[in-house]
């Protein structure tokens, strides 16, 4: 019986397709403070989701303008991004960088 070889891609999608290892991908595409890297790796993981026309859809943005906002030229908004990650149930979260000085504590009202 012969062997199915995958590529790195498929093998990439099929993985992406667990919300953890989605939102573990997107976070190390942030942390390449590279809007590229991070506009691929939306690709990736919107493809996973049943791709772009699917995704568009569940998130109600235009398809032509998806492909267009996820491009390595792309730029979008806020707004198309939490939408986008909403739709394939991620959500953007702030964390702090590092650890916390002590000055930078919040302090409890008397």
């Amino acid at each position: 019986m012969a062997k199915k070889f995958t590529t790195y891609q498929e093998d990439l999608i099929e993985a992406l397709k667990d919300p953890r290892e989605a939102a573990a991908y997107l976070n190390a595409a942030m942390e390449e403070d590279d809007r590229a890297v991070f506009l691929l790796a939306l690709r990736n993981v919107a493809q996973a989701h049943g791709g772009m026309a699917t995704v568009a859809g569940k998130a109600r943005l235009n398809r032509e303008n998806l492909y267009r906002m996820l491009s390595k030229e792309g730029n979008p908004e806020i707004k198309s991004v939490l939408s986008l990650l909403r739709s394939m149930g991620l959500k953007l979260s702030i964390e702090p960088k590092g650890k916390a000085s002590k000055s930078s504590k919040v302090r409890k009202a008397a």
